[in-house]
């Protein structure tokens, strides 16, 4: 009996024979290792699990580092410090909410890092010279990582140049020019916590995850003790299940409004462009996926490895994938293959 079955039968969530049949080519793919180190599916469609696969040991009840997912729940959390009224909006500045000593010892001063908005940091736009994706950058993960602050050195960053072969944020689809940047999001989980006073932690799990029934999610935490907003957070794979579906019902869970409709609608509409294949909302991509002839947004929280929750509204659906691809060249096309050609055909 296969490890999904043994699951099924001691959680009672049978699935019907049709929908198992449905997804049997992408369990045996996974299983041939076509997509090397999945470790986990879900596919929900109209609120309720059609699929659950675990194709590790760690089974359905392991906290999965998901890596920047985490980033996707910064983002909620400053909308619901906003609908709290502790921040007064994405336009919001920044520096007038980080304690006072971020501006006080701030390296490289400027009056453009002094208007810098909580909006700048949810699209990864903020004009300081960080981009996770070019290894010569000050701003780049793995530099930050060295230090003992790491929202000083976010803080710290000189304003971002823009040579000809780059667009300035006037030239760009939005107004925004998009650069990839861990500690930002790590400053802006301390922005959250300091406006609505309690540790970042605590106002998650009372203001989102306690709502969801998320229970004992694995933060990590920078050297200072601050919890990483901008990566890192462990998720059963149900969790982030939950943490996409309450998206899809436009911040609806449990009959309750848990995150405002506004905020979820802002945050899944284009605010920069990333990629050719994905513009950019509050710390979610919006993957263009080729659909026969057309090619459709699907909404992603997305991290290292491939580890990606996607929303699929014309199918009513939410699909989680984990993996421990983290050395594999290109592991998020991996991700992208399982999604498009084994799951996306299998739902009705």
């Amino acid at each position: 009996m296969s490890r999904w079955c043994l699951v099924a039968m001691c959680m009672g969530f049978p699935l019907a024979a049709q929908a198992q049949d449905a997804f049997a080519p992408a369990t045996s793919a996974v299983e041939n290792g076509d997509f090397k180190a999945i470790t986990s599916v879900l596919v929900a469609q109209d609120g309720k699990i059609v699929y659950e696969h675990y194709f590790d040991e760690g089974g359905a009840e392991a906290r999965r580092n998901t890596r920047s997912a985490t980033k996707t729940v910064a983002g909620i959390l400053a909308g619901l410090a906003i609908e709290d009224g502790k921040i007064s909006g994405k336009d919001a500045r920044v520096f007038d909410l980080l304690p006072p000593a971020r501006r006080q010892h701030m390296q490289n001063p400027d009056p453009r890092k002094e208007a810098i908005t909580v909006e700048d940091l949810l699209t990864m736009s903020a004009l300081v010279e960080c981009d996770d994706e070019n290894q010569f950058s000050r701003g780049n993960e793995e530099r930050m990582y060295l230090v003992e602050d790491w929202v000083q050195f976010w803080a710290d960053l000189p304003v971002q140049g823009f040579p000809a072969w780059i667009s300035k944020p006037k030239d760009s689809p939005h107004g925004r020019s998009f650069r990839y940047c861990t500690a930002g999001v790590t400053a802006l989980g301390e922005v959250v916590q300091t406006a609505v006073g309690e540790p970042l932690q605590d106002y998650a799990q009372r203001r989102l995850f306690g709502p969801l029934g998320i229970e004992k999610p694995e933060w990590q935490f920078a050297p200072l003790g601050l919890a990483q907003a901008g990566g890192g957070l462990g998720f059963r794979t149900r969790d982030l299940w939950k943490l996409g579906q309450v998206y899809l019902d436009g911040g609806r869970a449990n009959g309750k409004q848990v995150v405002p409709a506004a905020w979820v609608q802002a945050s899944l509409s284009a605010q920069a462009a990333a990629r050719e294949e994905a513009d950019y909302g509050y710390l979610w991509w919006l993957m263009k996926v080729p659909v026969g002839k057309e090619v459709r947004t699907y909404p992603a929280m997305a991290g290292m490895g491939g580890n990606t929750v996607f929303l699929v509204p014309d199918k009513r659906a939410v699909v989680v994938i984990t993996t421990t691809n983290y050395n594999e060249r290109q592991p998020h096309l991996l991700t992208f293959k399982l999604f498009t050609e084994k799951l996306l055909p299998a739902m009705k």
